[in-house]
């Protein structure tokens, strides 16, 4: 009995096989490369410090810097400083997202509340962070209640903006389309005003986390206990520079999670944009 192989067939399967397992090596390799710049940026400082080139006294060698944050997460100060500034971050995030969208909505799509309304916001924007500081500690107190408020000013700004401009943005022609087929107001909105807006309000949504974060340290300087604000003031003033880097380091590591967050839940609302890819990029 003899055995035949089917042999283009078995080229066509080991064909797919190799770039489904190069796509897959691919997906895992490319979020790594984020991290080669840090890294030896890190390594490099290291051994500059290492071969005595700095004694690493202002800025200290990464060895310290880790050590100083595994020291606070054993007594737990880490974990409590983080998560109240998580907290904060979280609340003025969603105040200032619900407000900056409902407002950014009603100037796009009307535009006797445009007339009205933007100017004074876009004077507004003008505005130092640091100037609110003393208007809400005088009016809303030196606690909590004043730091949400700081950092929602920080994230309405954008996200008005975004969508705003995203509306600002739709084809007339796409518009004309959904009126040529008798849409209705709520069905226009939800058929092609959403999907037209949805990538840029992502992006507005992004960019106002970033400022939420950089909201936060001002916050947290208006007389706060705990925080990774208060960690940066407590290191300045105890001459602790390793307790500084690392309160920037965690800062860096939590604004880049949480916009990672962002992208990835926002991701299969997109997946129908046929967007352009960069050679060695794609999706």
């Amino acid at each position: 009995m003899v055995m035949t192989v089917d042999l283009p067939a078995l080229e066509r399967s080991e064909a797919t096989a190799a770039p489904a397992s190069r796509v897959r090596l691919t997906r895992y390799a490319r979020p790594a490369l984020g991290l080669v710049l840090p890294l030896a940026l890190a390594v490099g400082w290291e051994a500059i410090v290492h071969l005595g080139w700095s004694n690493g006294r202002l800025v200290p060698p990464p060895s310290k810097v880790i050590a100083t944050i595994i020291d606070l997460a054993r007594t737990g100060e880490l974990s409590r400083h983080i998560l109240a500034t998580l907290s904060r971050v979280a609340a003025g995030f969603a105040f200032g997202v619900i407000a900056g969208t409902l407002l950014g909505a009603i100037s796009g799509y009307w535009a006797l509340a445009r007339q009205l309304l933007d100017p004074t916001i876009q004077a507004l924007r003008a505005i130092p962070s640091i100037a609110w500081v003393p208007l809400f500690i005088l009016w809303l107190g030196i606690f909590e209640t004043s730091k949400v408020a700081l950092i929602a000013v920080g994230v309405f700004f954008p996200v008005y903006l975004g969508v705003m401009g995203a509306i600002l943005a739709v084809d007339r022609k796409i518009v004309e389309v959904g009126r040529i087929f008798r849409l209705s107001g709520p069905a226009m909105i939800r058929r092609i005003l959403l999907p037209a807006v949805l990538p840029a309000y992502v992006v507005a949504l992004r960019v106002g986390l970033g400022l939420g974060w950089m909201f936060v340290v001002a916050a947290e300087f208006m007389g706060a206990s705990e925080g990774l604000g208060y960690l940066l003031i407590d290191g300045q003033q105890l001459g602790k520079p390793a307790q500084i880097v690392a309160a920037i380091v965690i800062f860096a590591i939590l604004g880049k999670t949480t916009d990672w967050l962002i992208e990835v839940t926002s991701a299969p609302l997109l997946r129908w944009q046929d967007a352009f890819a960069p050679q060695g990029g794609g999706s």
